[in-house]
C-alpha cells in the first residue's frame, strides 16, 4: 500500500473554518470551491458530475439547519476519489483497501456522520455497494430526501442506500447495525473535541461487532485539518488502530494543507504466542 508519513504536529492551521465548510456549484471541481456560506434559510441543490458513470448525483443542502446539512470540502474530495477509482483502479489510492474486499459482493459499507449523504450515495453508485448512511435522528429527513432523489441512478449501477440513526458512543445503535460490514467511511467528522471520544467509542463497538462476524474493521476518513486540538483524536486513535495517510489533496490557494484521507485498521488481538499482528 502506498502511504505517506503520518504527521501529528501541534502547529495551528491557518484555515478559516467558516470559509471551508461549503463546496462550490460544480461539486467535484476543486477550483470552484466557494469560500462564502449561503445566506441563512437558503436551499441549494448541488450537482455532482460522476464521470465514471456519465451521470450526476443531486444533493440538497440546508445550510441554515446546521453543520450536518452542509457540504464540506472533504466530502467532495472523497467523491472524487471514488469516481476516479471506478475509472482507473490501477492508479487509485483506494485500491489497496478495496481490492481485498472484492470477494464480498456486494460490499456492505457503513458511513458515519453522513450529513447530506453524498459520500455514501457516491459509494453505492461507484462501488455497486450496499451502503448504510447514518447520522443523528434530526438529520435523517434530509438524508432520506437525498437518498430517494438519487435512488434511480443508485439502482441502475447495482447499489442500495439505507438510512439509519446512529448516535456516536451509543451501544444500542451499534447493536442494531450489527457487524456485517466490510468498510466504514466518513468525511470531516473530526471537528468538535467533545465528539472525539464518542466517535472512537462507536469505532470500538463496531470493531467488536465485526470481529464476531469474522471481519476486521477498516475505516477510511477524509479530513481537512483546522485546529491543533485535532491531534488529540489521532493520538487516541493510534492506540486502537494502525493509522496511515493514503492520499493528500493539493492545498487550495491561500492554504497550507489540503484534504487528507486516512486509513484506520483495527489492531489485531494477540495470537497464541502473545504477539499482536500488524497490518
Amino acid at each position: 500500500m502506498t502511504s505517506f508519513p503520518f504527521q501529528d504536529d501541534d502547529e495551528e492551521s491557518d484555515i478559516d473554518e467558516a470559509k471551508m465548510l461549503l463546496i462550490g456549484e460544480n461539486g467535484m471541481d476543486s477550483e470552484s470551491l466557494s469560500p462564502a456560506p449561503l445566506p441563512d434559510g437558503a436551499r441549494e441543490f448541488q450537482q455532482y458530475n460522476i464521470r465514471s458513470i456519465e451521470s450526476t448525483v443531486v444533493i440538497r443542502q440546508l445550510t441554515s439547519q446546521g453543520l450536518s446539512f452542509q457540504l464540506w470540502p472533504a466530502a467532495s474530495s472523497f467523491v472524487t476519489l471514488l469516481d476516479n477509482y471506478r475509472l482507473d483502479p490501477s492508479n487509485s489510492p483506494l485500491t489497496a483497501t478495496l481490492s481485498p474486499l472484492a470477494k464480498s459482493s456486494p460490499l456492505n459499507i457503513l458511513e458515519l456522520g453522513s450529513g447530506t449523504g453524498v459520500v455514501g450515495i457516491a459509494a453505492a453508485i461507484t462501488l455497486s455497494a450496499n451502503v448504510t448512511v447514518t447520522d443523528l435522528p434530526h438529520v435523517l429527513d434530509n438524508l432520506n430526501f437525498n437518498a430517494e432523489a438519487n435512488a434511480e441512478v443508485v439502482a441502475r449501477f447495482g447499489g442500495k442506500v439505507h438510512v439509519a440513526p446512529v448516535r456516536w458512543g451509543e451501544a444500542d445503535d451499534v447493536e442494531v447495525l450489527g457487524g456485517d460490514v466490510d468498510l466504514i467511511v466518513a468525511s470531516d467528522v473530526v471537528y468538535h473535541d467533545h465528539l472525539y471520544e464518542p466517535l472512537l467509542e462507536t469505532l470500538r463497538l463496531m470493531t467488536a461487532a465485526m470481529q464476531l462476524e469474522g471481519k476486521r474493521l477498516v475505516f477510511l476518513m477524509a479530513h481537512l485539518r483546522r485546529w491543533k486540538k485535532e491531534s488529540v483524536f489521532f493520538k487516541k486513535a493510534r492506540k486502537l488502530f494502525h493509522v496511515q495517510v493514503i492520499h493528500s489533496d493539493v492545498p487550495q490557494q491561500g492554504s497550507r494543507i489540503g484534504v487528507v484521507v486516512y486509513r484506520f485498521a483495527a489492531k489485531q488481538p494477540p495470537n497464541e504466542n502473545g504477539r499482536t499482528v500488524s497490518c
